[in-house]
């Protein structure tokens, strides 16, 4: 504000005396120039011209401020994601795999022996259950926050119907907590979030 006031008062002082020598050096007589033919309307005619003069000159700065504002944003950098930190890990199961990867409750049926290198969940679903779909993104959200510490499981029960009937499957979702010493647990229901991250700290051990 205090710089609009300086560049009026200026432009005022500078027309003002531009106006007046013009009257001084060049004014004519006889009424050919009415202008130029007195000095106060010399003097006004030149304020009057400079105020005009700054006006146009103060919102051009305020332009070039506002249009510079922006290319600060627009360069900003943002910074790069680590490229060595741990990944989700989500896979789709079938039996063969399941018992590749998780338990091969075939060859030993009696004695739960868990084959994984990390704690796991494994989401027993279908794709039409709507509990299921509730609770899938919930489940890859908490995959992702523990990257590295854990792994999540998903078995389509309509496509794997042996595997899910060898865990006594009946209702879904069913979530086996697998710990990497000791049995698993099984719990059923689209469990809240809060209830999920104490399954995973007690069964799993993962917090």
């Amino acid at each position: 504000m205090t710089l609009k006031i300086i560049l009026y008062l200026v432009g005022a002082l500078v027309g003002g005396l531009g106006g007046f020598l013009f009257w001084k050096y060049v004014g004519c007589t006889g009424g050919t120039c009415p202008i130029a033919s007195s000095p106060v309307l010399s003097t006004i005619f030149g304020i009057v011209f400079g105020l005009l003069l700054s006006s146009l000159f103060i919102p051009a700065k305020a332009a070039d401020k506002a249009a510079a504002a922006p290319a600060v944003s627009e360069n900003t950098v943002e910074p790069a994601a680590d490229p060595d930190a741990p990944k989700a890990e989500i896979y789709q199961l079938s039996k063969a795999e399941f018992l590749k990867k998780v338990a091969d409750y075939e060859k030993e049926p009696e004695t739960w022996k868990y084959l994984g290198s990390k704690p796991a969940i494994v989401d027993f679903y279908a794709d039409w259950c709507a509990p299921c779909k509730r609770i899938a993104p919930v489940l890859e959200s908490l995959a992702k926050e523990y990257a590295g510490k854990m792994v999540l499981y998903k078995v389509d029960t309509e496509k794997e119907q042996e595997l899910a009937a060898a865990f006594g499957i009946r209702s879904i979702p069913s979530l086996l907590f697998i710990p990497m010493e000791g049995n698993p647990r099984m719990v059923v229901g689209a469990l809240p979030e809060g209830e999920l991250r104490r399954l995973m700290k007690d069964v799993m051990k993962v917090e």
